[in-house]
């Protein structure tokens, strides 16, 4: 699945005008009917066929949300950081709405991990939230990522707009690593990686599950991104255009002649 350019809106019947009256596409609604399946899927295995755990109960269910949930932001906030090195080697528009477009999906996907390990948490630690230090990198995780985007709203000229959000977002992947290897820094209370091993942790049915999970959310992403790309692309686009319009009308009054005033009618300069 690519990200591919949609098309700009032009007039006239026709399949042109409606491919561009929308972000689908056939491989998008494709991969939207897969993800769909794999939602239900998920639901079943999550909820009914995978067993309890032996020590944290039924809130290990939380797992097959959480885990893939952080996974997805990471990802998120790593094409992220490629798109703006990418801007600052090439200058490349394409890759500025590929950026802040992930970045967006990152921060839902970081909100789903701080919400669900907040409800894990009450059950388990006795509290929604400890100053824990993996608790506590993602939350900066977020605030990071949202200045980000903050960032991408003040105005400017695109060029200088573009290069602060990509500095801003260059900064903020810092935190990532900090957050996955928090556990292994600090003295946490977070548990340690569950699969990030060649001897998980898990198995049979629960393993298969998170599995499952992960495919389910990967497929999310890649369907909200293509359709993030899409609306950030025509957006530009709209914005060139009228940027453009307004250019030619400036030009146009240029080129008009000045009206003539009382004083050209009684000869005064």
């Amino acid at each position: 699945m690519t990200l591919d350019t949609p098309a700009r809106p032009v007039s006239g019947p026709g399949p042109t005008r409606e491919a561009a009256d929308h972000t689908g596409s056939r491989g998008s609604r494709l991969l939207g009917t897969v993800t769909l399946v794999g939602v239900a899927a998920l639901v079943v295995f999550g909820l009914v066929l995978s067993p309890a755990d032996v020590n944290q109960g039924d809130s290990v269910r939380l797992m097959y949300i959480h885990v893939p949930a952080a996974i997805v932001a990471f990802l998120a906030f790593g094409v992220t950081a490629v798109g703006s090195v990418m801007w600052l080697v090439r200058k490349s528009t394409w890759w500025d709405l590929v950026a802040a477009s992930s970045a967006e999906i990152g921060i839902i996907g970081t909100a789903i991990c701080l919400v669900t390990g907040m409800v894990w948490g009450r059950p388990t630690w006795g509290a929604y939230w400890i100053w824990d230090a993996r608790l506590t990198t993602t939350a900066l995780l977020f605030l990071l990522f949202c200045g980000y985007l903050a960032i991408r709203r003040i105005p400017a000229e695109p060029a200088v707009r573009n290069q602060r959000a990509a500095v801003a977002g260059l900064i903020a992947f810092i935190d990532v690593p900090i957050v996955h290897y928090a556990v292994d820094w600090w003295r946490s209370l977070h548990q340690p990686a569950t699969i990030s091993r060649l001897d998980p942790t898990i198995e049979g049915l629960m393993l298969f599950t998170l599995m499952l999970g992960m495919v389910v959310f990967l497929l999310g992403y890649l369907w909200l991104m293509i359709h993030r790309f899409r609306i950030a692309w025509m957006e530009d686009r709209i914005d060139d255009v009228g940027l453009d319009r307004a250019l030619d009308e400036r030009r146009a009054e240029g080129r008009m002649p000045r009206p003539p005033t009382d004083a050209d009618a009684v000869g005064v300069s």
